[in-house]
């Protein structure tokens, strides 16, 4: 989608089909959005889902962060999810690094009540692997508002990718 004026024009149901899984399987965020329509341009599009976002209850961000899938091992991969991933090679992890990733989750997960969360793109799986090391070190108050900013971060790729 290259125009502004062509996201103005979409259905509800066509608004939702498009932008419904910037952020992970949470399709509400789009529903709201379209009613904030006519939006100027892409920014102001973009600026109003994350505004969304970061005025939703708690609650609701652990819900978000719940949709999101475990690396590596995360089953159920929405198309977007498994592009993500495979283009940070996580798809192609040594044995031993599985290993860890999947015992990370499981700590990650133990410590956190949400999966490990991560914006990707452009980085490689060992960068995403000593990142992960070092924030499953963080408290809960701590991760909680990064695992916050990776998913604005995948939000914001995801829609720079359907407004190009």
């Amino acid at each position: 989608m290259n125009s502004i004026d062509k996201v103005n024009k979409l259905s509800k149901s066509e608004f939702i089909s498009i932008f419904g899984n910037v952020f992970e399987k949470t399709v509400w965020i789009a529903e709201k959005a379209y009613y904030l329509k006519p939006f100027k341009n892409t920014k102001e599009l973009i600026f109003n889902l994350i505004k969304i976002f970061e005025n939703s209850q708690k609650e609701s961000h652990l819900k978000i962060l719940n949709a999101h899938p475990e690396l590596v091992v995360g089953k159920k991969l929405t198309s977007d999810s498994k592009k993500e991933q495979n283009n940070a090679s996580l798809d192609q992890c040594l044995s031993e690094e599985f290993k860890e990733f999947k015992e990370l989750n499981e700590e990650y997960k133990k410590k956190f009540g949400f999966p490990f969360i991560i914006a990707v793109k452009g980085k490689d799986r060992k960068k995403i692997l000593k990142n992960f090391r070092e924030r499953v070190k963080n408290n809960l108050d701590l991760e909680f508002l990064e695992a916050k900013e990776q998913v604005k971060k995948i939000a914001t790729f995801r829609l720079d990718d359907i407004v190009k």
